[in-house]
């Protein structure tokens, strides 16, 4: 990276890298724990939508790059102020994948690159979180559904 405006999240998910990088790429898996809607598969030089129906919110996702089982890499958010995902998948055995998440490209005042930074980070932790539970043991945590409940509302 050759800045430092960028946030990580990194873990290991006890399951083959082609299982895992088809948890990303497909939306019918995907959205058992990250949104809850998606208008297509992932496929390089395509653009899907990617909605978040318990917070009425959709977002275009651009994909640069697609190599199986290795890389995925998007921009996403609104047109004129998109950041990129990087998704790293490196298989250390037959049924151990280690995937690292980084987002870049934050725009703005300190604070907001910062808080931007901090956001994303804790969204693409709970999304690794939410993806090893699903793909290990079947379990749909609702970690980004419970993140922000309606009940307090925000």
């Amino acid at each position: 990276m050759t800045t430092q405006n960028f946030a990580k999240a990194e873990m290991l998910i006890r399951k083959p890298v082609s299982e895992v990088f088809e948890a990303i790429i497909n939306p019918a898996i995907t959205s058992k724990f990250w949104f809850t809607k998606g208008s297509g598969r992932l496929d390089e030089h395509n653009e899907v939508q990617w909605t978040w129906e318990m917070y009425s919110f959709t977002i275009p996702v651009q994909v640069k790059v697609i190599e199986p089982n290795s890389k995925i890499v998007i921009d996403w958010g609104n047109y004129d102020n998109t950041t990129k995902v990087e998704w790293n998948f490196k298989p250390l055995n037959n049924e151990l994948t280690f995937v690292s998440i980084i987002n870049s490209g934050f725009k703005g005042t300190t604070e907001e690159i910062i808080n931007q930074v901090r956001d994303s980070t804790e969204g693409f932790t709970l999304v690794l979180a939410g993806l090893k539970a699903f793909l290990e043991h079947a379990i749909q945590l609702n970690l980004v559904a419970d993140r922000f409940p309606k009940e307090l509302n925000y």
